[in-house]
């Protein structure tokens, strides 16, 4: 997949014309990660957007004790980093390869030309950025006021979503770890694993070797509201 296309795909610049792509693809950089490679901590002075063109990345929060939980499970396509293009304000979380990966950046300046030179560009930008916001709200809201059954089975369908690979089963999400499941979901494994395991009984899923295949995203979908 060229730049051009890996940019169509991130949600920040779907929207903008083939012209607008090839000019902003052109100020893209590569750079590589090695699993377990830290890309940033949270405080790290921020100036670049990330899209990671092969492989995964994980963005967490870390406490002084050790603690740590998964926001998102990144994969190919996926953009990271994009307030670091608008302001100046530390790194809010940490960004950690899960296994060998590559990526490209684009640099805040370049941005910043980029937008000199385009400006016709903006009012698609932002808007947008009103959906990124609009994600966040819906985030905080999930976290907040579904049980644990509902936050599962809407982590389950991001995924599917996100990284799914359709198959004659159904949708298989690459593997996870029943932490990093339950990290995602704000959730403690044991009560994570109890959901899992009713929504296996419920003829839902399956879950075998760290891979879980939705068999019906449609009635799933029934449980995460």
């Amino acid at each position: 997949m060229s730049y051009t296309e890996l940019l169509s795909k991130v949600p920040l610049f779907s929207s903008l014309e083939p012209g607008d792509l090839e000019q902003l693809s052109a100020r893209l950089r590569p750079r590589r990660l090695s699993a377990g490679e830290v890309l940033f901590h949270r405080g790290d002075t921020g100036t670049d957007l990330y899209i990671i063109h092969d492989g995964e990345v994980t963005i967490r929060l870390s406490a002084a004790d050790g603690k740590e939980v998964s926001l998102a499970l990144l994969g190919r396509g996926d953009a990271f980093g994009e307030l670091a293009l608008l302001d100046d304000a530390p790194r809010s979380t940490d960004a950690v390869a899960r296994k060998d990966t590559e990526l490209l950046s684009l640099q805040r300046e370049a941005f910043r030309q980029f937008l000199q030179e385009r400006p016709q560009v903006m009012p698609r930008l932002l808007a947008e950025l009103s959906q990124l916001v609009r994600r966040v709200t819906r985030a905080v809201h999930d976290a907040n006021f579904l049980d644990a059954r509902a936050r599962l089975a809407r982590v389950l369908l991001d995924l599917a979503q996100s990284r799914g690979k359709p198959g004659a089963q159904g949708v298989a999400i690459s593997r996870l770890t029943q932490s990093e499941l339950a990290n995602l979901c704000g959730l403690t494994r044991e009560s994570t694993n109890r959901w899992l395991r009713f929504y296996a009984r419920e003829g839902l899923l399956t879950y075998e070797d760290g891979v879980i295949t939705l068999l019906d995203p449609e009635d799933l979908s029934l449980n995460a509201d």
